[in-house]
């Protein structure tokens, strides 16, 4: 895709208004917003679809899925828009309409072979204004275990320490605990989400949304009030990849929707790295077969430092993150449990039968071993996280 915007001045404020109210339309994706503005003006283009007088030889008459009842559709939801009462209101909740002509447009977009033509921004962390730090996108599972969690937030906050901008989805899971920890670490923090900058999916996200949009930056190409979508993911993703000097996946199912920001970060000669896990954990199904594929194995922070050139291979003296060792201290049955357990997943009668021990032995062992945060239970199930 092109964008039609890379070859012109910047927009005047009437073509920035025509360009958020056709952004605005139910399904005017990038794809079909660069084929509606194909030789026409912003203005010119809303006029097309306000009045669904576009022809079937016409770039967006060719768009897949695009339809006689599709253009109707958009022509009665424009005819209910006031674009320039639209880009007002963005201004007013304080949020920034940026083209590639704003000096705070990301630089890693410039060149994007599928590049957003609108990006909506809220937050005091400019891109454009510091492009020279290197950044990483810390991506996984929405149902990660207790290991991915332990291990997105120790990245998270020793990335943000090292002074490399943590970007993410703001996804429940791997996503928001790499950003929160990288946020409340100091670090730049950048998020990307697939609905309006007033619409905060998931909730689960809205005290870290709000934290972003007040200490880092949060980016969208979905102008107010639009919904998320499912199709809004993957092309959110693409942005997160794009963003990326590298991807790191913490944990993905075999066909995890991380793996979208996979591909797109294949797209764009990102390098991707992947946090090796058990190999019966489902969750770690998709980051093994990523390390099986060829992709880097994350081992500890440095060997991310290393991929974004703040490391050099094998340097002495490497600023590795420390690695709590739960074992000295430990004797007796938690120390058998603990020894037991590994890191898999393990029941109750299953450490009994590992241990040889009885269940009250192996219970309270557990709970010593919970109470220094060295275990945890979800489900039934005990997992070590550090």
């Amino acid at each position: 895709m092109t964008t039609p915007l890379r070859s012109v001045a910047a927009p005047t404020e009437e073509d920035l208004a025509h360009l958020v109210a056709m952004s605005s339309l139910d399904g005017l994706g990038p794809s079909r917003l660069s084929a509606v503005l194909e030789g026409r003006s912003p203005a010119e283009a809303w006029e097309v679809l306000r009045t669904a007088s576009t022809r079937p030889e016409d770039p967006l008459g060719c768009c897949r899925g695009v339809n006689p009842g599709r253009l109707v559709r958009w022509a009665e939801e424009a005819r209910r828009i006031d674009p320039v009462a639209l880009l007002a209101r963005h201004r007013e909740l304080g949020v920034d309409v940026m083209t590639a002509t704003d000096p705070d447009w990301p630089p890693a977009l410039l060149g994007d072979p599928e590049p957003p033509l609108l990006l909506f921004g809220r937050g005091p962390v400019r891109i454009g204004a510091d492009p020279v730090r290197p950044s990483v996108a810390v991506v996984g599972t929405r149902r990660c275990t207790s290991y991915g969690r332990s291990l997105a937030g120790e990245l998270g906050e020793a990335l943000a320490r090292a002074g490399v901008t943590v970007v993410s989805g703001l996804a429940s899971g791997i996503d928001a605990t790499a950003q929160r920890a990288a946020l409340d670490a100091g670090g730049r923090v950048v998020g990307v989400v697939g609905s309006g900058l007033d619409r905060v999916y998931p909730s689960s996200s809205r005290t870290l949304w709000r934290d972003l949009s007040e200490r880092g930056r949060l980016f969208s190409e979905c102008p107010l009030g639009l919904s998320p979508a499912p199709w809004r993911f993957p092309a959110r993703n693409r942005i997160v990849a794009a963003l990326a000097d590298v991807v790191v996946v913490v944990e993905s199912a075999e066909r995890g929707g991380s793996l979208y920001t996979v591909d797109a970060a294949v797209e764009r000669d990102r390098p991707v790295m992947a946090v090796p896990g058990p190999i019966r954990s489902p969750a770690s199904r998709g980051t093994n077969r990523l390390i099986a594929d060829g992709c880097a194995p994350v081992c500890d922070v440095g060997d991310v430092l290393t991929a974004v050139g703040m490391l050099s291979e094998g340097s002495a003296g490497s600023p590795r993150p420390s690695r709590v060792d739960p074992g000295p201290g430990l004797a007796g049955a938690p120390a058998l449990v603990l020894d037991a357990l590994g890191w898999e997943s393990q029941t109750l009668s299953g450490l009994c039968l590992a241990t040889g021990l009885e269940p009250a032995g192996v219970t309270t062992a557990l709970f010593h071993l919970e109470a220094r945060g060295t275990v945890h239970c979800q489900g039934g199930w005990w997992q070590r996280v550090r």
